[in-house]
C-alpha cells in the first residue's frame, strides 16, 4: 500500500508532539541540583521534594543505598502525581570510606568528623538516579566518582567549619565551594560530587523520552 503523499511527516509530527507534553517533575529540594539541570539547558515544570527517611538499611552498602533512596523519592512524587504525564527524576548522592556512609552534618561537630575520616584519604561520592515514567515504571542508574583529600591542616579545618560550607551537605563538604582546595585526585564526574551527574542523567532522561 502506498501512503499518501506527506503521511510519514504527519506521523512523526504527531510522535513529535506526544514526546512533547511530557513534562519534567524535580523530586529534590537541593539547589545544586536544580542549578545543574539548568546548566544543561533542563527546566523543569515543577519542583517537588520527596519526604524520606534516608537512614541506611542495616548492612546496607553504599551504592545500593544511593539506588534505594533515589527510586523511592521517584515513585513517591510520581503516586503524588497521579495519572498526570509526567516523568519524575530523583536522585540521592552517598559519600563513603570503604563501606563507611558518612552523614549529612547538621552541626559543626559532624563537620568536624567528617574532615576528620576524609584527610588524607580515598573515598567515593555515589549517586543514584531514577526517572519514574508515565506508567510508573521506573529507570536507574548509578554514577561513581572517586576523590582523594590531602591531608588538612588544623586550620584548614576550623576555617572550613566557620565557613559553615560543610552543613546538610553528604560527606560533610561542598567541592563546588571552599573545599575544591582540599581535592589533590578525582576520578569521574565533577558534576556527580556536585550532586548529580549531568551526563548520565541527560542519557536517562532521554532514553525515558524527554525532550532535552
Amino acid at each position: 500500500m502506498t501512503l499518501p503523499k506527506g503521511a510519514s511527516l504527519i506521523a512523526s509530527d504527531n510522535s513529535d508532539r506526544s514526546r512533547a507534553k511530557l513534562s519534567l517533575v524535580l523530586a529534590s529540594e537541593s539547589p545544586r541540583r536544580l542549578a545543574l539541570l539548568k546548566q544543561a539547558g533542563i527546566v523543569p515544570s515543577a519542583v517537588r521534594p520527596a519526604q524520606l527517611d534516608e537512614t541506611p538499611l542495616k548492612a546496607e552498602l553504599p551504592r545500593a543505598c544511593a539506588l534505594r533512596l533515589a527510586a523511592a523519592k521517584a515513585r513517591a512524587v510520581k503516586n503524588a502525581a497521579a495519572k498526570q504525564q509526567v516523568l519524575v527524576l530523583a536522585a540521592d548522592t552517598v559519600v563513603a570510606v570503604g563501606r563507611r556512609m558518612l552523614p549529612k552534618p547538621e552541626t559543626d561537630e559532624e563537620v568536624r568528623e567528617c574532615l576528620a575520616l576524609l584527610s588524607g584519604r580515598r573515598h567515593q561520592v555515589i549517586t543514584g538516579i531514577a526517572v519514574a515514567l508515565p506508567s510508573g515504571a521506573l529507570r536507574t542508574r548509578s554514577v561513581t566518582t572517586r576523590l582523594a583529600f590531602k591531608r588538612l591542616t588544623p586550620a584548614e579545618v576550623a576555617a572550613y567549619i566557620e565557613s559553615r560550607e560543610g552543613l546538610g551537605k553528604a560527606g560533610g563538604y561542598g567541592i563546588q565551594g571552599r573545599a575544591e582546595t582540599f581535592v589533590r585526585l578525582i576520578n569521574g564526574s565533577y558534576s556527580n560530587v556536585v550532586g548529580l551527574p549531568l551526563a548520565e542523567t541527560v542519557a536517562l532522561l532521554r532514553g525515558s523520552g524527554f525532550v532535552c
